[in-house]
């Protein structure tokens, strides 16, 4: 018997083989959050359409311990709840990886109850055209669409799975991984060659789902900001794998990207998944106090008055333990991309795909998917 008891086989689904031969893969990330709300079975449809080879499904558990897709266990941001005069007396206060947040949570709900509210675009500058068109998904529903798309399309639509703030989840009584592990058994999902990925942001889950799953695991490297010069600056709850913290263990996410961190995460994972600044980091082109500059005077100051800097050698290294690399997030909007690019969000792919990673998260698949195949273009020439 293999780990978790399940050693299903179906030579009928992707392997890692397949997966290098569609290298560098497109992870629609939240489904395709650059056009609709976050985690809706709309958004992954729409993100499998547009060319992407799986979707990134972040799952939190309900207070009747179902399985729901939501980026967070707050759905404050992402949902319409805040507008539903039923359920104001939800709205508390909740301390998550140490950082109290006022709003509404997802354990204090049944999926009855969940079923009530509809989704919303999270970012202010995005369209808002689609809120409140569609409802909450639960994983099984993902599987189904997943399967359904699949055939329609006639290509695999994998599952990229993140478990969402795995301790907190296991404080209140209600743990994700067996949950995910029981869903995937029933589904036969639960073996090395399954369309399915799991990701964290901390560790000790992935080494308890190491022990019961042959699935690819990654390893996810968080940063909270980027300072003038370009060095990636922590602080909760960005600061190191939550984990970490409630063992006593101090250091940060850059850690794990050390000589002796990716060896120690490839004793328990297949891959990472760095913010993109681990790999291109960028600086600001001018500096006001302390502070980037508007440096093209258009009125505001984001990406687009920063200029990248040389990549790092985290690829090459990361590749020489054997870990795959699939770093995050890509974002077509013009403030979230560095001036150097121009304007044109396939500068920006291209030039992680020349550092040899091996997918993409982003919000635009559509994007990610046109630039993934002018670069094979450009190799065979």
């Amino acid at each position: 018997m293999q780990r978790g008891g399940a050693a299903e086989s179906d030579s009928s689904r992707p392997s890692a083989a397949d997966d290098r031969e569609r290298s560098p893969l497109v992870v629609g990330h939240r489904g395709a959050a650059g056009y609709l709300p976050d985690h809706t079975l709309e958004a992954y449809a729409l993100g499998a359409q547009l060319g992407a080879d799986y979707i990134d499904v972040d799952l939190v558990v309900t207070k009747d311990g179902e399985l729901v897709a939501r980026h967070e266990p707050n759905i404050v941001a992402t949902t319409n709840i805040a507008s539903l005069p039923q359920f104001a007396a939800r709205r508390r206060k909740v301390t998550i990886d140490g950082q109290e947040q006022d709003g509404f949570f997802v354990s204090d709900f049944t999926l009855a109850e969940l079923r009530q509210l509809r989704a919303v675009q999270p970012l202010p500058d995005r369209d808002h055209a689609y809120d409140g068109a569609f409802g909450i998904a639960t994983f099984d529903e993902i599987v189904a669409l997943s399967r359904r798309i699949s055939e329609r399309l006639g290509r695999p639509i994998g599952l990229y799975v993140e478990t969402k703030h795995p301790t907190y989840h296991r404080e209140i009584g209600l743990p994700l991984e067996d949950r995910l592990l029981t869903a995937l058994r029933r589904h036969g999902l639960n073996h090395r060659n399954a369309p399915v990925i799991l990701q964290s942001f901390e560790t000790a889950n992935l080494r308890y789902l190491r022990e019961r799953t042959p699935l690819r695991l990654v390893q996810l490297v968080d940063g909270t900001n980027v300072d003038p010069e370009g060095r990636i600056l922590y602080a909760p709850p960005e600061l190191r794998p939550y984990d970490w913290t409630v063992a006593g263990r101090g250091g940060t996410y850059a850690d794990l990207l050390t000589p002796e961190g990716l060896a120690e995460v490839r004793t328990y994972a297949d891959g990472v998944g760095p913010w993109l600044p681990y790999l291109i980091s960028t600086r600001c082109i001018a500096v006001r106090g302390s502070e980037c500059a508007d440096a093209n005077n258009d009125g505001s100051v984001d990406a687009g008055d920063r200029v990248t800097l040389p990549p790092t050698d985290l690829v090459a290294r990361a590749h020489a333990v054997g870990l795959l690399v699939h770093p995050f997030t890509f974002r077509s909007d013009p403030s979230r991309l560095p001036s150097d690019y121009a304007g044109n969000p396939i500068n920006q792919y291209l030039a992680f795909h020349a550092l040899g990673v091996d997918g993409v998260f982003s919000d635009f698949p559509d994007t990610a998917n046109t630039a993934r195949a002018l670069w094979k273009l450009r190799r065979v020439q």
